[in-house]
């Protein structure tokens, strides 16, 4: 029997150009990996899912499943490529997958947000507690209806971003003064510049993060200028591609002091520095309407303002060791879900959890524990 099965899940088309495959285009599709729970049992199905990243070798299924909770790791339709994602189209993915595992007969579903994801959950489980979208920020209409987004039955935060849009606002380089060359730009706000620290002062910070906002505004008031007059020449489907240059610029992934946890220093990635410059990084390559839906200040998906929109329980683990979220990061989700929620520390828990093997258990011993007290079947 194989270790894990593949599941296929038919989706509803979304634009023309969401994939270079014609194929997935006219009749797209999902594909995710399911470890059944070791006695069989169809109590609780958790699903995790990433809005582009791959979960289906997630390192919470076979865990979860070895403590009787089935899993099935999830990939949206943008997998690997989100410079044309909509935030708005991914939760019509993630409810195909609730559908699937209603489906399949469990009594309880539980979304697991892991990293990216956990704004993704909180977005899916305030749409299908009370739908309110009607349009992607782009102003293109997606015919959602709530049979596309059943309600999960809680909710599992694991070093959680509070959204793309908070990381664009709090990681974008505010140095750069030019969006066509990266190069040019102001060393008295380059925080990877040793001239200004770390430490950093109080007035570079504040210089820093208005900077930043300023940058991101700009881009942004860039992008809706845009596509308005791309679409007044060539139609409301009109979109474009572009750049985002030096996207990786974090004061607190160089000072240990500023948010303090038990983190390294560095970023999840590599040197700060170098992944600010690489040509694959954070928000590089998008296009406006992803840029809207993603990563502006108009995006749809924060995360703790949706999380604050349900009803559902809510366990949120804190991986003390992350050098990408922080303890200010963990206080936005536990005002968030007020008392639904409960909190627990992963001591020195890094990011991804690797090389961590006892914190993976101690992880899914919890949310085994978690399901069994706040799920448990009517």
């Amino acid at each position: 029997m194989p270790d894990r099965q593949l599941v296929t899940i038919d989706v509803r088309p979304g634009a023309a150009m969401d994939s270079q495959s014609g194929l997935q285009n006219n009749s797209p599709k999902i594909y995710g990996a399911l470890k059944e729970a070791v006695d069989g049992n169809r109590r609780v199905g958790a699903i995790i899912m990433h809005p582009t990243s791959n979960f289906m070798g997630h390192y919470l299924i076979s865990p979860l499943a070895a403590r009787g909770i089935a899993c099935l790791g999830l990939n949206s339709r943008f997998q690997g490529n989100d410079a044309v994602l909509l935030m708005e189209r991914v939760l019509q993915d993630l409810g195909a997958g609730v559908r699937h595992m209603r489906d399949r007969g469990f009594d309880k579903v539980l979304l697991i947000g892991n990293s990216g994801g956990a704004a993704l959950a909180s977005f899916y489980q305030a749409q299908a507690e009370q739908l309110t979208v009607t349009q992607a920020p782009d102003g293109t209409k997606l015919r959602l209806v709530p049979e596309d987004l059943p309600r999960a039955d809680g909710i599992v935060l694991c070093a959680a971003h509070a959204g793309r849009s908070r990381l664009m606002a709090e990681w974008l380089d505010p140095s750069v003064l030019s969006e066509s060359d990266p190069d040019l730009v102001d060393p008295e706000l380059d925080c990877h510049d040793p001239r200004n620290g770390p430490p950093f002062s109080e007035e570079f910070l504040t210089r820093f993060r208005m900077a930043q906002l300023a940058r991101r505004d700009r881009i942004e008031t860039w992008v809706l200028d845009r596509l308005a007059r791309l679409r007044n020449e060539q139609g409301p489907s009109a979109n474009e591609a572009f750049v985002i240059h030096r996207t990786h610029a974090d004061p607190r992934m160089l000072d240990l002091s500023l948010d303090r946890n038990d983190r390294l220093p560095g970023s999840i990635w590599g040197d700060p520095a170098s992944v600010n410059r690489a040509a694959n990084a954070m928000g590089r390559f998008t296009t406006l309407t992803a840029f809207l839906s993603q990563w502006a200040s108009c995006s749809q998906a924060d995360g703790p303002d949706n999380l604050a929109r349900t009803s559902v329980p809510v366990c949120l683990f804190d991986y003390t060791g992350d050098a990408s979220t922080f303890p200010s990061t963990m206080s936005l989700w536990e005002r968030a879900y007020g008392t639904r929620g409960e909190r627990h520390a992963v001591r020195g828990g890094n990011h991804y959890l690797h090389g961590q093997p006892d914190l993976v258990a101690q992880v899914a011993d919890t949310i085994a524990d978690f399901c069994a007290r706040r799920l448990a079947k009517d």
